[in-house]
């Protein structure tokens, strides 16, 4: 018989564009821009992202294949399955995109993962929000949730006149 409090949506943010020049720049000062730009460039969930291996990017093709997540289970950084089965899918990637993964290769070749932890294994999730955090403030921009850059990816692809089908398709939907 009591009264549920209301469910608060959070509002979704995006970084405007005139904003993005200087995130990536603190991001490069920072050293993680390779990460933030790919998310950037491909809206990829945060998991999906850090679960990335090298097997995944096919330079011929310029595609990534999203095919696991890195998430924290009791309290251990593990690979798990995707969230739906349109989460599995092939992303193909600008020329800029495949360049910045080749420098990466070449920093980080060493590590299955993409974007390793300092131990070779993935990084936890909760580690790229603090990081995001820290470019932001360094950046003197206003701070946003991990899964802003999906939607600023998302808001910039459709402004460039990607069609929605494609956007969604490429964001796993």
């Amino acid at each position: 018989g009591c009264a549920l409090p209301k469910l608060e949506h959070r509002e979704m943010k995006t970084l405007p564009v005139e904003q993005l020049a200087s995130f990536l720049r603190e991001a490069k000062e920072s050293g993680v821009f390779e990460m933030y730009y790919i998310e950037l460039a491909t809206g990829l969930r945060r998991g999906e992202l850090l679960g990335l291996k090298w097997e995944d990017f096919d330079l011929k093709q310029g595609t990534l294949r999203v095919q696991r997540q890195v998430s924290r289970i009791n309290g251990k950084v593990v690979e798990a399955p995707l969230k739906t089965k349109n989460s599995y899918r092939t992303i193909s990637l600008g020329a800029d995109a495949i360049g910045i993964l080749k420098g990466q290769k070449e920093k980080c070749g060493c590590s299955e993962y993409i974007f390793p932890s300092l131990t070779g294994g993935p990084i936890s999730p909760d580690s790229v929000i603090q990081m995001l955090h820290r470019v932001l403030k360094r950046a003197g921009l206003p701070k946003v949730r991990f899964h802003d850059l999906r939607h600023t990816f998302a808001t910039v692809a459709l402004q460039n006149g990607v069609d929605i089908k494609t956007v969604s398709g490429m964001l796993g939907h």
